[in-house]
């Protein structure tokens, strides 16, 4: 006597690469994870990319990455500022890059799904802060007329708001990252992060508001700082994401085919 056995994952019980059953609401997570991880390494790509290209064109004299602050690549002058002479050939790069990426980061959280079902709000706040401080500090960039006719504030609050949003994205993020992804070391290195950013700001700060109209010489490197970590530690988060969604892509149905006598 033949008998066939029919083994098939269906969407009610979906099963993992070693044959065990996964919660449903998981069947629906690598996705979604790709999708997320896409766009949280799209973003900072977008700033990053957008920053060197500008900087690339600064030239006589050449951009400094330590001494010039980041929004400088925005203005394209000639203007000054904190004693700092500004002439950005190609601003509108930096400012489409300002525009963008908080955008696409604030589209990746939004299409993050923690399957603990925590509260969504906790990583939407800070990234649509950072999100709206790109905005701001895209269309009001921080040349000294700026300062003069009241535009700057703008660009002020767009610069506090990114650094607060990010950050603070980063250390939420990590605090949740072993019920999104899995991986606890990951979500340690996210806030770790955070809190070297948020200290980085704080530092940033103190300079600015002590050092008046007098060029601070490593302040470029104390803005970044505050920015690059967690700029860095979306897109290994991002690509975390992409790599687990390759891992855990659900199962084709299989047919195991047996006899018995």
């Amino acid at each position: 006597m033949t008998e066939t056995t029919h083994s098939r994952a269906t969407p009610e019980e979906p099963m993992n690469a070693a044959g065990h059953e996964r919660p449903a609401s998981d069947a629906h997570l690598p996705p979604r994870r790709g999708t997320a991880g896409a766009f949280l390494v799209a973003g900072p790509a977008i700033f990053l990319l957008g920053e060197f290209i500008a900087a690339a064109a600064w030239t006589d004299p050449s951009y400094s990455y330590t001494h010039h602050f980041i929004s400088n690549l925005g203005v394209h002058g000639p203007s000054t500022l904190f004693g700092q002479y500004m002439y950005s050939p190609l601003a509108w790069v930096m400012n489409t890059g300002f525009f963008l990426f908080g955008i696409t980061i604030l589209a990746g959280v939004a299409t993050l799904r923690d399957p603990s079902g925590g509260r969504r709000w906790a990583t939407l706040v800070p990234a649509t802060l950072l999100a709206v401080g790109g905005v701001l500090l895209a269309l009001f960039p921080g040349s000294g007329e700026a300062l003069e006719d009241g535009t700057g504030e703008f660009h002020s609050m767009g610069a506090f708001a990114g650094f607060i949003g990010g950050n603070a994205l980063a250390i939420v993020l990590g605090r949740r990252w072993r019920r999104i992804s899995g991986s606890p070391r990951m979500g340690r290195a996210l806030i770790t992060i955070g809190v070297i950013g948020l200290l980085s700001t704080v530092l940033y700060l103190a300079m600015i508001f002590t050092a008046g109209e007098t060029p601070i010489g490593i302040i470029g490197l104390i803005e970044r700082g505050a920015v690059h970590p967690f700029l860095i530690g979306l897109i290994c988060a991002g690509a975390s994401l992409r790599k687990r969604q390759t891992v855990n892509a659900p199962l084709a149905p299989s047919i195991t085919t047996g006899q018995a006598a």
